[in-house]
């Protein structure tokens, strides 16, 4: 008997230890408990910090500079068909130095994109074909240069406005069939692997911020649970009704919990809101717009290849996939609208013979012509695709404004927390000494 009672005292004892056990027990758990919330709201706040400044500081710009060099491009061959259009008309030499001082720019933007993408690549891939682009723009560029010089030397008799001598016109097939069957696709290849790299870094943080969330509510509400059942017990046991330190942690460690999780949630909602409402609309502008300019060309590329209705209908398939693309934009699609009314009437005066007259509507800068039209377009699209730049700018700011200093909040507040329950009981361990 003396036996089974020795048992069973050691079974009491381990299954209903004395006080001061099981108050040192529940502080450890709270603690804990504590601990891991630093860990949850605190490291993963951090990360998800680290992956905004990763989709502002790279793959957000990586996919704007990809979109960017395939514009630079689509206007670099649509220069060079007003240049070599103009041929050397006194009367149109205005639109060709106009003309000639665009493509400049456009190929010092296109230098400047191809460096930033090969800076900013992250895999080899990438960089394999930033310098494929870079060789194929120099072969460009040449048959460019020979196209001009051979217009330029062209013996008599001369050939009027829309018209190239046969050497000529081969090279500028050379130069528009490199930039088509090349350039365009390799730098779209750029363009669409940056918007993957973009939805990747967009997926990533997702999911950090529900780890985090979840992590946080879990460990969160596990400290407060802790704290109220200790609370409560103490209250039980000593006939304390209150406990000031325990109720003030409790506040803290809610406060904490429902402060991470809120701005996360915040954060979240306001970088998904700016991809889909700013920054989407804009890479979508932006390829409008180089589908536009290179719609735009093919204007000028019909009256050089003599009516060849391959460039025609590539006009009608490109005009319809940038009016989708601006269906909502109003006054943008208005204007498109206004252009494809004056690259019909091109149209109708190159079918009648008039090719001179379709030149001259062609790189006219009054108003009804196709050049005015198309820059009364493009100015429209232009200022609409900045507005959403501009506004994925700022929420980004406002969102990494958001998360500022939250990733150090939960050490001291965690701090305070596991001082103030070291408080709370302290001095009924003290009664067992």
């Amino acid at each position: 008997m003396a036996f089974v009672s020795a048992i069973a005292r050691t079974t009491r004892r381990l299954l209903l230890p004395a006080t001061p056990a099981r108050l040192r027990l529940w502080t450890g758990l709270v603690s804990c408990a504590a601990v891991a919330l630093l860990a949850a709201s605190g490291l993963l706040t951090a990360r998800v910090q680290e992956q905004v400044r990763v989709i502002g500081g790279a793959a957000a710009p990586q996919a704007a500079t990809a979109a960017d060099l395939y514009f630079a491009l689509s206007d670099l061959d649509a220069q060079v068909a007003r240049m070599v259009l103009a041929g050397d008309a006194a009367e149109l030499s205005g639109s060709q130095l106009d003309a000639l001082g665009a493509y400049q720019q456009r190929g010092r933007e296109a230098d400047e994109d191809l460096q930033r993408s090969l800076t900013t690549a992250t895999s080899d891939a990438d960089r394999a074909l930033v310098l494929e682009l870079t060789h194929e723009l120099t072969g460009y560029r040449r048959w460019v240069w020979q196209t001009l010089t051979a217009q330029a030397q062209a013996q008599a008799p001369p050939q009027p406005p829309g018209r190239l001598p046969p050497d000529a016109l081969g090279y500028y097939t050379q130069a528009t069939n490199v930039l088509h069957l090349r350039l365009l696709p390799a730098a779209g290849r750029l363009r669409d692997a940056g918007e993957t790299r973009l939805d990747r870094a967009y997926a990533a943080k997702r999911a950090t911020v529900a780890w985090a969330v979840g992590l946080t509510v879990l460990s969160g509400g596990a400290l407060v649970l802790l704290l109220v059942f200790l609370q409560g017990w103490l209250a039980r046991r000593f006939r304390r009704v209150l406990n000031p330190a325990l109720a003030l942690a409790t506040v803290l460690a809610l406060g904490l919990t429902a402060g991470v999780c809120l701005v996360l949630v915040a954060q979240e909602q306001r970088l998904g809101a700016a991809r889909d409402d700013s920054l989407r609309p804009y890479l979508a502008l932006s390829q409008a717009r180089a589908l536009s300019y290179d719609a735009a060309a093919d204007t000028s590329r019909y009256l050089l290849s003599g009516n060849l209705a391959l460039y025609r209908q590539d006009f009608t398939g490109k005009s319809e996939r940038v009016a989708a693309v601006l269906d909502g934009s109003g006054a943008a699609l208005e204007r498109w609208r206004g252009y494809e009314r004056a690259h019909q009437r091109v149209v109708a005066l190159a079918g009648a013979g008039r090719t001179g007259a379709a030149v001259d509507l062609v790189t006219g800068i009054r108003r009804g012509d196709a050049a005015f039209d198309f820059s009364y377009y493009d100015a429209a699209v232009g200022a609409d695709a900045g507005a959403r730049k501009a506004g994925f700018d700022a929420a980004l700011r406002d969102g990494e404004r958001v998360l500022a200093g939250w990733p150090l909040v939960p050490l001291p507040v965690v701090g305070v927390v596991l001082l103030l329950v070291a408080l709370g009981v302290r001095k009924r361990l003290a009664e067992y000494r």
